[in-house]
């Protein structure tokens, strides 16, 4: 029935003229042939499509054919015969239809699946996608369409992360890869051969750049890599670095000149309709370009070999930055375990952060840094927590980064006292054993106390909160029971080095007001170094700033100590009236 159906309708086209064709024909000639694959008259819909007379009524109304065939392709119970036909099928309406109607059915099969299908649709459709585009005249606008929709469908793939993951390629990614880099050279080596720099030319180097940068995003960002000395030659994710680095030089856009431009206000490279991602989008696809040239080392022959170490690390170290960064943002917080901070690499990051927070001369990296060692910390769980702080307390040395960390520990314990169940690590014996490091003083009375400021400022508050939060019936915290170790460790001590410390600096100021009135250059002691020849003016200043600091010292030192008596009398007499 449906092939007489078929038959009647393209018996009565036959004798019209390709513009007299009307949308309800259209839409006939749709249903019957879509009955004909339904019901298995394949050889038929083969026959028909074949006849000579029906050319014009096939590349106008064939294209509506391409959906049906191509998913009874996708089918796995398909009879090896049955699939001998339909793509021979496919095959013809590929070769007959309106190229312009036939890229859009192409595209919208593309983006139909999810999952699995995703790749076994692409690996089935880009031969014939690209024998489309090849007919058309608008290639740039056709070729950024087709590589825009695989691009979106395969960012949708999971990245397998291991050796094995990438051999069996369950979800078909390292397939589809190889097979975009083929789909991708014909219109790559069109844009070679044409010496005109046409404007439809320089579109078509756009699109092809475009999706070259989107490629190292992704999947290249978060590629895996084997090894160069085993397997390295079938490793998928090289080839396909290798291939897009390779697109990028012939389309005119070398990567050491981009490498070295990127950042730069004046820039010898342009990309057109990228401006609006050129932020997060092109910083990731350069930290990617980055990593490949440099550490995968694919390319890494071209780059000048007269660039020093230094220069190199200067254009590398927003890379760097880039690539963490993305890492962490993929993870939720607290959930990165703390059996992670056994392997070497997960603690000398966060020690290398530190290092650029507190010797790198270039403000902006500094304050990177920063943010980056807070979003490393929130990605841990509360033991790998609890880890990194003992461990950056222990070497940091710089009393800014110990207040960070204190600054932390406060804000874990006060997470923990807010909820029901008490974290162990930040309450309890654990705590104390954390407190142990923050509130003391390292050499005693004598600790130079301007240059350790920040720390004993950022304890004296975390211990202020403690006080308040925490009641010394309750004492979740373990502070109560450990009061008398605080006290003889860390406020004695600090009581001492206050007096101590104002002092030196009020018999410095009475020095300094000296030699003002005899208008003599002196020197000073600030921070346990001297500093000479300072106009006396600007000595005082120092001097009087020190001083401040001691007094804001003094002033937090007294409220904690006031507190601990107002807690201790209130908790005292409580217990005298339960008796």
């Amino acid at each position: 029935m449906a092939v007489e159906e078929l038959q009647s309708i393209i018996k009565r086209c036959q004798i019209l003229e390709e513009q007299d064709f009307k949308e309800e024909d259209f839409g006939l000639f749709q249903l019957a042939g879509q009955k004909c694959i339904e019901e298995g008259h394949t050889d038929k819909l083969l026959e028909i499509i074949q006849n000579e007379k029906n050319k014009v009524i096939i590349k106008n109304m064939g294209w509506n054919l391409v959906g049906p065939v191509v998913r009874c392709l996708l089918c796995k119970d398909k009879e090896d015969s049955k699939r001998k036909v339909y793509f021979l099928i496919f095959d013809l309406l590929v070769k007959l239809c309106n190229p312009k109607e036939l890229l859009l059915g192409l595209l919208e099969l593309i983006e139909e699946p999810s999952g699995k299908q995703i790749s076994q649709s692409i690996l089935l459709l880009l031969q014939p996608l690209q024998t489309v585009i090849q007919k058309l005249h608008n290639k740039a606008y056709s070729i950024g369409l087709a590589l825009s929709t695989l691009w979106n469908q395969l960012s949708l793939l999971p990245v397998p992360y291991s050796k094995e993951q990438i051999q069996m390629d369950d979800y078909g990614l390292c397939q589809c890869c190889k097979a975009l880099i083929e789909f991708t050279k014909p219109f790559v080596e069109e844009v070679i051969d044409n010496k005109e720099n046409s404007l439809e030319n320089e579109k078509l180097k756009d699109e092809l750049l475009k999706f070259c940068f989107k490629s190292l995003k992704c999947p290249l960002l978060t590629a895996q890599f084997l090894e160069q000395s085993e397997e390295g030659g079938n490793d998928p994710f090289r080839y396909f670095a290798s291939e897009i680095i390779g697109f990028l030089s012939a389309i005119g856009h070398p990567f050491p000149k981009m490498i070295f431009n990127h950042g730069r206000k004046k820039r010898t490279w342009n990309y057109l309709e990228f401006e609006e991602e050129e932020h997060k989008q092109l910083a990731d696809s350069m930290a990617s370009l980055a990593y490949l040239v440099f550490v995968q080392g694919i390319h890494i022959d071209q780059l000048p070999m007269v660039l020093s170490p230094l220069y190199l690390l200067q254009f590398n170290m927003g890379h760097i930055e880039e690539l963490l960064e993305n890492s962490l943002l993929r993870i939720e917080d607290n959930s990165l375990l703390y059996q992670y901070l056994e392997i070497k690499s997960f603690l000398t990051v966060p020690q290398g952060l530190v290092k650029v927070m507190t010797l790198c001369p270039i403000e902006t990296l500094r304050k990177k840094s920063l943010a980056m060692l807070q979003l490393y910390i929130n990605k841990l769980d509360s033991q790998g927590k609890y880890t990194l702080f003992r461990c950056l307390l222990n070497t940091s040395n710089h009393s800014g980064v110990e207040a960070f960390i204190i600054q932390n520990i406060k804000n874990q314990i006060d997470m923990s006292l807010k909820r029901t169940r008490n974290n162990k690590w930040f309450t309890g014996p654990q705590l104390i054993s954390l407190l142990d490091l923050v509130l003391f003083l390292p050499e005693g009375a004598e600790t130079d106390l301007l240059q350790n400021s920040d720390r004993i400022m950022a304890s004296l508050n975390l211990l202020r909160y403690l006080v308040i939060k925490d009641n010394e019936n309750d004492n979740q915290t373990g502070l109560w029971t450990e009061l008398g170790n605080i006290a003889n460790n860390f406020l004695k001590p600090l009581h001492i080095g206050l007096n101590m410390s104002k002092a030196h600096y009020e018999a410095e100021i009475k020095n300094s007001q000296e030699a003002q009135k005899s208008k003599d250059l002196c020197s000073i002691t600030v921070g346990g170094e001297e500093i000479p020849n300072m106009p006396p003016e600007m000595q005082l200043k120092v001097l009087h700033s020190a001083l401040f600091t001691f007094d804001l010292i003094e002033s937090v030192l007294a409220r904690v100590e006031e507190l601990i008596e107002i807690k201790t009398k209130s908790t005292s007499e409580e217990n005298i009236g339960i008796k």
